[in-house]
């Protein structure tokens, strides 16, 4: 019998606080936002690569490249971006860790692309930011919190 039938919200039942439902729910938005912002990211590169017209370059940058190298570099993170996303459905430990790290990755090319598309680059901040604290604190073993430890350190049943 399903825990629906039973008249039992399976968010509760499955996570025993809120933040981790919470947590866990923004987990699974978290991977939506990075195969979208992976596959936006990916035409933006090829924008920049295949016509450097659509691009305004306003005052000089410390962190200045060619449009056609910013454009390779937003094709290959783009698609980077939207495969580990699509891995953190899975929830897998390995998935989680990359995309706190795809992510942090990303931050650091969307700060170094702001005098190229600064409204763009701060958004893409910002949803990457979401993302790590996603991850970062969705716990996939529900049964296993810090209420329930002992001072054993093993996790009560």
């Amino acid at each position: 019998m399903s825990d629906r039938s039973s008249g039992v919200n399976p968010a509760s039942s499955e996570y025993p606080s809120g933040k981790q439902a919470f947590a866990a729910g923004t987990s699974m938005g978290a991977a939506v936002i990075m195969v979208t912002v992976g596959i936006i990211q990916f035409f933006q590169g090829i924008a920049a690569v295949a016509e450097d017209e659509v691009f305004v370059s306003g005052i000089e940058y410390v962190y200045k490249f060619d449009l056609t190298t910013w454009g390779w570099i937003h094709i290959i993170l783009g698609v980077l971006v939207a495969i580990v996303g699509l891995a953190l459905f899975t929830g897998a430990g390995w998935a989680r860790v990359s995309a706190i790290v795809v992510a942090a990755i990303s931050i650091l090319a969307n700060f170094l692309w702001l005098p190229y598309y600064p409204g763009w680059s701060l958004l893409i901040i910002a949803l990457d930011i979401v993302v790590i604290w996603a991850v970062s604190t969705w716990n996939p073993e529900p049964n296993i919190t810090d209420a329930n430890l002992r001072g054993t350190g093993t996790p009560t049943r």
